[in-house]
């Protein structure tokens, strides 16, 4: 019998107020698996991660962490339950410096002193502008500097799940190659990441399977290869005449 998914979102509906944003959306990771959201503005993909993350509270239906149901529960409640978060526009704390911001992320096994100083070599050695600014206030980064710093803290956070939000949004292409250049490391390492992600070419050469959502409602779902050969998905996300 197979494992049951790390992440299981059951069929949940989400609303902004009088909006629904979300209508029984569904999707699942496994342990050790690249999953992505697609989709266009207003798609529902971001709030389809919040609500993951406990930043929107569903209105219908589960999300299930290890078989627990999470929906609902605290952002802090999730996080420490071994979910890291790259938010969309990087959230990075603007008047620390690049080392206290990533130690932050290291903050839930903080008594895991020697542990964190290789996780820290890792990161400056993935990425050498951090190291190089490595004592500046965050705030003076670069957005893809930033995006860069989002990423290392996450890595630091050492989580079973890693969800995130754009991580190419804004960024030069120089930056873009930078950051999925990480990614793919930590794919090939078995890192889980559920990745929310406007870039479809970019994101399903990444991820083993993804979704695509329109308007709220799951529309297509498979294998990330499959997709990216069905011209439906060609002509909508990766440019096909």
């Amino acid at each position: 019998m197979a494992e049951p998914p790390l992440l299981q979102v059951d069929a949940i509906d989400a609303h902004y107020g009088a909006v629904q944003a979300l209508y029984g959306v569904s999707l699942a990771v496994r342990a050790g698996e690249v999953v992505s959201v697609l989709g266009g503005n207003a798609s529902g993909k971001s709030t389809t991660l919040k609500s993951v993350l406990g930043l929107v509270r569903p209105t219908r239906g589960r999300i299930l962490l290890d078989g627990h149901e999470i929906q609902g529960r605290a952002p802090a409640d999730v996080i420490g339950r071994g979910v890291a978060s790259v938010p969309e526009g990087r959230r990075v704390f603007p008047e620390m410096s690049v080392h206290e911001n990533l130690l932050l992320g290291a903050y839930p096994r903080r008594h895991e002193k020697a542990a964190i100083a290789r996780d820290l070599e890792d990161v400056f050695a993935a990425f050498p502008r951090l190291a190089e600014r490595r004592r500046q206030p965050a705030g003076t980064l670069s957005g893809g500097e930033q995006q860069m710093l989002a990423l290392g803290r996450a890595w630091l956070r050492r989580a079973r799940l890693v969800c995130i939000d754009e991580p190419s949004m804004g960024l030069s292409p120089r930056f873009v190659d930078a950051v999925y250049e990480v990614l793919f490391r930590w794919k090939a390492e078995g890192q889980t990441i559920l990745l929310v992600e406007q870039n479809a070419r970019i994101a399903l050469e990444l991820a083993d399977r993804a979704y695509v959502l329109q308007h709220g409602h799951v529309v297509l779902e498979g294998g990330a290869a499959d997709l990216a050969a069905d011209p439906a998905v060609q002509k909508a996300y990766l440019g096909a005449a």
